[in-house]
């Protein structure tokens, strides 16, 4: 396992890939939130905008409706993003991998997204959004495998002699 001063491999992608998507899902999301029709069909949705309007013939509130939900994905990434991003600060919580659930489930939730709007790009005919949801799905599903491939550090062992008699390592000299 490689580690430099306790930064996993994990930690470090997953905290390139939250300078990543932090920033442009949020402000996906708020263009979203402020003018959900015209900000689903802005470049990043426009796939999932076309896809709901031909193919599941939406009505206009209920489209409003589907944005929105997919503002509210977006942002739930965000804040599992900036959840990791927070335990990674502490070096106990970093060195012991416990920041690692935070950065799965934005991993999951992300994937889910980026993987749907990829299959509804390839719908539609919109190839400029299908390689960026690709480009995106890539790079969560790689900071994934390498999530899971990693293994937490080990615990530091503790004298079992010492601590059957009941002393402690740190009274003795």
């Amino acid at each position: 396992m490689f580690k430099i001063n306790g930064w996993r491999i994990s930690s470090f992608n997953g905290a390139l890939l939250a300078a990543y998507f932090i920033p442009t899902w949020t402000m996906i999301a708020f263009k979203i939130m402020i003018s959900p029709v015209h900000g689903l069909y802005e470049r990043p949705s426009v796939s999932v905008a076309l896809f709901v309007s031909d193919h599941l013939h939406f009505a206009g509130m209920a489209t409003v409706r589907f944005a929105w939900l997919l503002a509210v994905g977006r942002l739930t990434v965000v804040a599992f993003f900036a959840i990791f991003l927070f335990f990674l600060t502490r070096p106990s919580i970093r060195k012991s991998g416990g920041c690692d659930e935070a950065l799965g489930i934005a991993l999951l939730i992300g994937s889910v997204i980026s993987f749907a709007s990829m299959v509804m790009a390839s719908q539609v005919g919109e190839f400029a959004a299908l390689r960026l949801h690709a480009a995106e799905l890539l790079m969560l599903l790689g900071t994934a495998i390498v999530l899971l491939i990693e293994r937490p550090a080990p615990q530091p062992q503790v004298d079992r002699a010492a601590a059957a008699s009941g002393e402690l390592s740190l009274q003795q000299p």
